[in-house]
């Protein structure tokens, strides 16, 4: 991370606690898996959320924010981007409102039309 203890710290928690809930999806197939499975996607979403705002700046987040709005399925799909860059290390700085406009203007399919008045 940023090497400050205290992420290490938070990381290294996150990581045992996402270990036991797998371990108790695994061993508890009745009622309480369901809420294991829960709790382990909560904890996933947590972790995305706080992956996306150490890598992404303010204005950079409201972008993205305003395209969770209009466009959920796309907004979704620049986040897992995202994160995996920041997972596999290629994030070297933190992604400002610019790289994440170029970012969307990628992912999303031009869909240009004219339209004609008779």
């Amino acid at each position: 991370m940023s090497g400050n203890p205290d992420d290490e710290r938070l990381e290294e928690l996150r990581q045992q606690k996402m270990q036991e809930l797998k371990d108790q999806a695994q061993e508890g197939g009745g009622p309480e898996g369901g809420e294991a499975q829960q709790a382990a996607q909560q904890q996933a979403e947590a972790q995305k959320q706080a992956l996306l705002k150490q890598h992404l700046t303010d204005g950079a987040r409201q972008r993205l924010n305003a395209v969770q709005m209009s466009k959920p399925e796309v907004a979704e799909q620049v986040e897992q981007q995202v994160v995996a860059l920041a997972r596999s290390g290629r994030i070297q700085d933190r992604i400002d409102e610019d790289q994440m406009r170029k970012l969307l203007k990628e992912l999303t399919p031009d869909k240009s039309f004219d339209i004609r008045r008779r």
